[in-house]
């Protein structure tokens, strides 16, 4: 059974919005398919393990991966040590460079009552987790709007000019509208599925 692993982004959860819309979508249109979203916490190295294990605990199967902000920046990082395919919805591409604002303080998640706080050396954890620039272009499929008002999309346009892009005008961060599209990027990942099985 294929899986679909969704990443959430910074200080969100498995609860997020855009998770529950992959979920229930799945559930009614794909039920073949097995969904996955790992609560992960902002420590680099504690996210590194998690994603680790869970792509362990999920070989040989296909593994699809969706990331969302801070999430497609690690969906990257499993897609280049995997070989697997990624739809990259706003993603971060330079997490390091918004860390420093949120050192030494108390962060707390937004949908649970965790907390963390992070120092310096988080930020060298997450920039030795950068795949810049990315060996399998093909993989990808990056979607942004150019309304995000949290990152800049030309950087992740730049990064991953030579993958399959949607740039779509206006929107926010959380992208709007991106239901839309879960039909298209199931079958993006089949495409992958199908060339496999060749």
């Amino acid at each position: 059974m294929s899986a679909v692993v969704y990443l959430h982004g910074f200080l969100s959860s498995p609860q997020s919005h855009k998770a529950q819309q992959v979920k229930g979508w799945l559930a009614q249109h794909q039920p073949d398919l097995s969904f996955h979203c790992p609560h992960l916490t902002p420590y680099p190295d504690e996210t590194r393990a998690e994603l680790t294990a869970l792509m362990e605990f999920l070989q040989p199967e296909p593994v699809w991966l969706m990331g969302s902000s801070l999430g497609g920046f690690w969906a990257t990082w499993v897609a280049e040590r995997y070989n697997r395919p990624a739809v990259l919805i706003n993603p971060s591409v330079a997490p390091w460079q918004f860390m420093p604002e949120f050192l030494g303080v108390d962060l707390k998640s937004y949908h649970t009552d965790d907390s963390y706080r992070l120092d310096a050396r988080h930020i060298e954890q997450i920039r030795a987790a950068d795949c810049t620039p990315i060996a399998r272009p093909d993989n990808y499929w990056l979607m942004v709007q150019t309304g995000d008002e949290i990152l800049d999309y030309r950087q992740a346009v730049a990064k991953y000019a030579h993958s399959r892009q949607l740039i779509e005008q206006g929107g926010d961060h959380s992208f709007v509208g991106f239901e839309r599209h879960l039909g298209d990027a199931i079958e993006f990942f089949r495409t992958f599925e199908k060339a496999a099985s060749r």
